[in-house]
């Protein structure tokens, strides 16, 4: 059974700093893109970021661009999402999310992505 589990999410003030993870297990996702989502209490679910599966290319929501950064451990199976200078706005439950095929795409649509975590909540207090 394919399994992504999240971790790291909180309560930050603005301005603060958290690191999510997320640990996959059940298959490798070593030559697949994987991605972030995030979803506000009543607002659709949005993209967040991608990552190649190497690691090489990146792709980045503009509300986000310069602020957080997606990284990959193969070795480890696990994704990860640094986020700085965090704002009220980035308050929602975050998801990582992996795709069924090996790709060189980014894709940025939630549709693409087969597999998903339950999600980490992260809130950003004023």
């Amino acid at each position: 059974q394919v399994q992504l589990v999240e971790s790291g999410g909180g309560l930050v003030q603005a301005g603060g700093s958290l690191r999510l993870s997320c640990a996959a297990s059940g298959r490798t996702f070593s030559g697949n893109p994987m991605g972030w989502f995030r979803q506000a209490t009543g607002k659709e679910r949005e993209f967040v970021a991608a990552i190649s599966w190497n690691g090489g290319s990146t792709y980045y929501a503009d509300s986000v661009k310069g602020r957080f950064t997606i990284s990959r451990d193969n070795a480890k199976n696990t994704v990860y999402l640094q986020m700085n200078s965090l704002q009220p706005e980035d308050t929602a439950l975050y998801y990582c999310a992996g795709t069924r095929v090996s790709s060189w795409a980014l894709p940025i649509s939630g549709g693409e992505y087969a597999y998903w975590g339950q999600g980490t909540q992260v809130t950003v207090s004023s």
